[in-house]
């Protein structure tokens, strides 16, 4: 009897291995990204963008095959184009692809192949692809956020940044507050400050939602950082509705004085932690005009909690302004962009030229665009509990089960792991 492939013995139990078994994919959704990609085509309609000054003669992989295969790597978790080696015999990724997959080098020349022109051109047709979803609105809410993506290389404009306190590059994103859509992703220079191109991007992106939906309401919605003089312009001149936060100082410090002390007292003398609202105005020396201020003055027992926010909507108060509207950015902005920086694998930007890795904040935002459209996808399901599941929730327990793919004539046949413990919201999903 033979014993070397024997691992050890469980009691009298033998314990080998050996690989005869079929070839199997830890990536079995494949077939549902493709499918939702068949359907909404958002990697073809991107594709067909990109430019390609490549001799026809020696291509293997079109530009549109190229960015499928980035995108769909990215979803499952492959972060870099190095990943390609760990997938090179995947059998589902070459039926998915049509063939056997691009290299690393040839992945890394496609990223390096973008231009200026090419990312404003990308950028345009983004804006454009956001409106045409506009139609039955009548309201819309932007978030403006920007996050920091550290630099450990070499990387064309990583410069330091003083408030983080790191060389890195920084990431600017408009989203639609309701719906979690990507407006516009934006990289610019690591010492940029928060409000950098801000006002003349919004310009652009209002614009095009009014020249297609005159009438529709627009609101603004961002944190301190975006608050400056060419931005209340822009809301006048546009007839928008805000709402931003803005950095506390002497003025407005003054302004809130009385009421810090009263709420003090309440929690120092009787212990009653305490909110309260003043409204007032407030005019910064660059500004055009006077704006309505509203300071929340909260003791939390760990201290006092002075937030100041500015805002034209009338029809609210303070209260209803700030908790009712304004702290929903930590869900519809925040959290979004975390899911594009740590899920989608924004902050991976590791290419040496800027527009190489301006390229890469594209593709990890249609990774992001795609995961939207399958989570509109769970929210139609009977699955009420993963409505609130995360992209990597999602990966985690929708998109990496195991498969196997049997190719006849006329059928292929994937066949899931009869273990998959989403299989039956996986096929609820898939046949939507």
């Amino acid at each position: 009897m033979s014993t070397k492939d024997i691992l050890f013995y469980r009691k009298n139990t033998s314990i080998s291995i050996d690989f005869s078994a079929s070839e199997i994919s830890t990536d079995g959704s494949l077939i549902l990204l493709e499918k939702i990609e068949r359907e909404h085509k958002l990697i073809k309609k991107f594709g067909k963008l990109l430019p390609d000054l490549r001799n026809p003669r020696f291509i293997t992989y079109s530009r549109e095959a190229q960015l499928k295969q980035r995108v769909f790597m990215v979803m499952l978790g492959y972060e870099d184009a190095n990943d390609v080696k760990h997938l090179q015999h995947d059998p589902l990724f070459k039926d998915v692809l049509q063939g056997d997959l691009a290299s690393q080098p040839t992945i890394s020349r496609f990223e390096n192949s973008m231009s200026k022109q090419s990312i404003f051109g990308l950028s345009n047709a983004w804006v454009d692809h956001y409106v045409s979803s506009l139609s039955g609105r009548k309201r819309i809410v932007i978030d403006v956020d920007a996050t920091d993506d550290p630099t450990y290389g070499n990387q064309q404009m990583s410069m330091f940044n003083g408030y983080y306190g790191q060389f890195m590059l920084n990431e600017l994103f408009f989203h639609d507050g309701e719906t979690g859509q990507i407006i516009l992703p934006v990289l610019r220079p690591g010492n940029s400050h928060s409000n950098k191109w801000y006002v003349g991007l919004l310009k652009r992106i209002v614009k095009k939602i009014r020249a297609t939906y005159p009438k529709m309401e627009i609101v603004i919605r961002t944190d301190s950082g975006f608050s400056c003089a060419p931005f209340y312009e822009l809301v006048d001149d546009y007839n928008l509705l805000f709402v931003t936060g803005q950095a506390s100082n002497a003025v407005l410090k003054k302004h809130v004085k009385r009421a810090e002390k009263a709420v003090k007292h309440l929690y120092l003398n009787r212990g009653e932690k305490h909110q309260h609202f003043i409204k007032s105005t407030y005019q910064a020396k660059s500004w055009h005009k006077e704006q309505q201020c509203y300071s929340k003055i909260e003791s939390t027992g760990l201290g006092m909690n002075i937030r100041h926010i500015i805002s034209n909507i009338e029809e609210q108060d303070a209260r209803e302004i700030y908790f009712g509207f304004y702290v929903k950015r930590g869900e519809a902005s925040e959290n979004r962009i975390k899911e594009v920086k740590n899920m989608c694998f924004s902050d991976r930007l590791s290419n040496h030229g800027y527009w190489a890795n301006f390229f890469r904040l594209f593709i990890s935002s249609l990774a992001y665009e795609m995961f939207l459209l399958i989570k509109q996808r769970i929210k139609k399901s009977s699955f009420e509990i993963a409505e609130k599941w995360q992209i990597s929730t999602i990966r985690t327990y929708l998109l990496k089960v195991g498969a196997t793919i049997k190719i006849t004539k006329k059928r292929i046949l994937y066949q899931l792991s009869k273990a998959f413990v989403y299989k039956d919201l996986f096929r609820e999903i898939i046949t939507q």
